[in-house]
């Protein structure tokens, strides 16, 4: 990539033009490339253009985005990389334009559901469900709490030596309950919230331990938390049917549920970028070419 072929867009966004650099937040290209510094877009200059207005919509939270994903070590241990994204995820939390999205959002209540995550145990494998399908298994407070105590005994318990995570009803997890946001007493609370009651840790922990061996089965709507928990897993199992993505940057947010490690374990910095900045979901067979899952099956 030559300086002729880098755009600077808000925010101080680097996209490149052609061919790939480090250096670039991303590099665009009409042609297949499987370099995963690289996005293939039907048009750059129409992609350009998108990604120019939601930088300008959202520049404090795309400029975020970049210095966040900038500093993640994927050969780290993750604890340091969730702490990082949890404080600048809370720093955007206090800023103007979530608060610009909770106001046209306005009011709002998440129901509270009975069992909103079920486990069961089958012989040596821990089986753990999302179950709030009303809301395409949103992940809640209570969600969370209840997937904590369901893969503690996973964390705890060594004769668990095979851990599956799914959903019930029409999608694995649609990301965080959208009524919920803004509820949080003030960010400092919630950054504390969210790093010592953190199922991505948990998760990261127990992959330690098994490996592929702990497993996400993915299908319908896998986006936001739903995306970034399922990647802590050892491999994950995808369904044709799925969509995958990384919506938070609407909401003038980075992803928070460990997202800009887990993610950019699997596909680098370079095209977690894209999913976060562009917001475009992305089917199975791309998930499974750029290495976001281990394999798509019925």
């Amino acid at each position: 990539m030559t300086e002729e072929s880098a755009v600077e867009l808000p925010a101080g966004i680097r996209v490149g033009v052609g061919t790939p650099t480090d250096t670039a937040t991303f590099t665009l290209t009409e042609r297949p490339d499987a370099d995963r510094r690289t996005v293939t877009v039907a048009s750059v200059e129409q992609a350009l253009d998108e990604l120019t207005e939601r930088c300008r919509t959202w520049p404090q939270a795309a400029a975020v985005c970049d210095d966040v994903l900038r500093s993640v070590d994927v050969h780290a241990p993750a604890f340091g990389g969730v702490i990082t994204e949890s404080l600048a995820y809370s720093t955007l939390q206090s800023g103007g334009e979530f608060a610009r999205w909770l106001a046209e959002r306005g009011p709002a209540t998440a129901p509270l559901l009975p069992d909103p995550v079920q486990a069961h145990r089958e012989d040596n494998t821990l089986h753990v469900r999302f179950n709030r399908p009303q809301r395409h298994n949103a992940f809640s407070t209570d969600a969370r709490a209840a997937l904590l105590e369901a893969l503690e005994v996973a964390r705890v318990d060594p004769s668990v030596d095979e851990v599956v995570l799914g959903g019930n009803g029409r999608s694995f997890c649609s990301g965080g309950d959208l009524a919920e946001f803004g509820s949080f007493a003030d960010p400092s609370s919630a950054h504390v919230a969210r790093t010592r009651h953190s199922p991505a840790l948990v998760l990261d922990e127990i992959t330690a331990r098994l490996g592929p061996r702990c497993r996400a089965e993915v299908h319908g709507q896998v986006l936001g938390s739903g995306l970034e928990m399922a990647c802590f897993c050892g491999w994950v199992s995808c369904h044709p049917d799925a969509t995958l993505g990384l919506p938070e940057l609407a909401l003038g947010l980075i992803p928070g549920a460990g997202g800009t490690v887990s993610v950019t374990r699997r596909i680098g910095r370079w095209r977690t970028a894209y999913l976060i900045l562009s917001g475009r979901s992305i089917d199975a067979a791309t998930a499974l070419a750029w290495g976001l899952v281990d394999e798509v099956r019925p």
